[in-house]
């Protein structure tokens, strides 16, 4: 009996000793993760926790980590590469990497101020030469006579020819009161060196205008650019002045307007709503954030919201707000369709990582991603030059005066 027991105990003894050698195997310490590797885990880790979809476009997670992982990263290069790879396998084109030079760059956008020379630039697709789009009014650049279309040759004695858009802002960016020279090519002038001096530019989102109509009525318009961190302040004002300079109706221009923050879309909803629903936030656990309006608006005129193909985002938000809610008439064509919330995190090396977080439903409960919103009023229109936007050349703002001036509110104060 002993030895039956004795044995029966080895037996368990040799059991336990397996089962620990086996879970051993396991839980062993892998070997310590080296910088890059860090960084994809970190990747890895926020989208596991944050990431909207729960199946992660129907794959293993853990999967993916353990296969970008698997070969050595030699530097930060190889890392932000292998977390590209890892990214593209959810198929969501807005869940994305920023190096560090792109993060810095959105962070300025949204955060509406920035210290430079104040000019929008653009590659020329034609030429591959650096462009200036339009200096920001009231800006160093602005001031020190740069126009739009001037050519960017040299900063600081640097050839603009290999950079990329980033890396030329970044180069003009810099300290309050130090200068940078530019080197610019003007059409019929030939090339000229200009010294700018650098300070604070605050990013002005909205540009407006009080026009009278054919008719005689007193129009708004409001062009709004983008949903950076001064945009609701900055419409607020150019909504306040309007008022007072006898404004009877608005045309608020969201077109190739491709969002920014959520925040922004939802305040400046309430500007121009007295009460209701602005818009319904579901995440990954099916909770509904609803965010409302408590007025009073700033102002009860007769609106027009101008939208287009390029209408995204935040802009849809605010969009879907005043359509659902009677406040508005959309005049332009079906917008974009991006009914997803991303959230911005910054990665241990500087560089960001954006992850859509939640989606989100108008009003009256739509699911626009991918769907768009559709005018109440449809006016296809071939793209025209920022010059003509407004103008008699613009078929969507001439629509949308026609139907704010057959308003009867409009037709009775005019």
């Amino acid at each position: 009996m002993g030895f039956m027991h004795t044995k029966a105990f080895r037996l368990g003894f040799s059991l336990l000793v397996t089962v620990w050698l086996a879970l051993g195997t396991l839980i062993q310490p892998a070997a310590a993760l080296t910088g890059e590797q860090k960084l994809v885990s970190e990747v890895w880790r926020i989208v596991n926790r944050t990431y909207l979809d729960e199946t992660f476009n129907h794959q293993n997670w853990a999967a993916v980590r353990q296969k970008a992982l698997e070969k050595p990263l030699q530097d930060n290069q190889a890392a932000y590469g292998a977390i590209q790879k890892m990214l593209k396998s959810l198929n969501d084109p807005f869940t994305r990497f920023l190096d560090p030079e792109q993060y810095r760059s959105l962070q300025v956008n949204t955060s509406g101020e920035l210290t430079g020379v104040g000019l929008q630039i653009a590659l020329n697709p034609d030429t591959g030469k650096l462009e200036v789009v339009a200096p920001i009014e009231g800006s160093p650049a602005d001031k020190a006579g740069i126009k739009p279309r001037d050519r960017i040759l040299k900063i600081e004695g640097t050839s603009t020819e290999n950079l990329t858009l980033d890396e030329a802002a970044t180069r003009m960016r810099g300290p309050i009161g130090s200068l940078v020279t530019l080197l610019i090519e003007r059409d019929g002038e030939g090339e000229t060196e200009i010294r700018v001096t650098r300070d604070r530019i605050a990013l002005n989102p909205v540009v407006s205008e009080l026009r009278v109509s054919p008719e005689g009525t007193p129009i708004g318009y409001i062009r709004l650019t983008q949903f950076n961190a001064n945009a609701s302040m900055e419409l607020a004002h150019t909504i306040s002045s309007l008022e007072k300079k006898g404004a009877a109706a608005y045309v608020l221009d969201l077109r190739n307007n491709p969002g920014g923050l959520l925040q922004s879309g939802i305040e400046i909803a309430r500007l121009w709503l007295d009460s209701g629903p602005i818009v319904y936030t579901v995440n990954r656990q099916g909770i509904q954030g609803s965010f409302e309006a408590f007025g009073p608006p700033l102002t009860e005129d007769p609106l027009v919201l101008l939208v287009n193909q390029g209408t995204a985002s935040a802009s849809e938000i605010l969009a879907g707000a005043l359509q659902d809610n009677g406040r508005a008439q959309l005049v332009g064509e079906t917008t974009f369709g991006k009914g997803l919330i991303q959230s911005l995190f910054e990665l241990s090396d500087g560089s960001g990582l954006a992850v859509t977080i939640a989606k989100y439903e108008t009003p009256k409960h739509r699911d626009i991603n991918k769907l768009g919103i559709k005018p109440d009023k449809v006016v296809p229109q071939e793209p025209i030059n920022r010059e003509k936007i407004g103008t008699q050349a613009d078929l969507q703002y001439q629509a949308a005066v026609e139907l704010l001036v057959k308003d009867s509110v409009v037709a009775g104060k005019a």
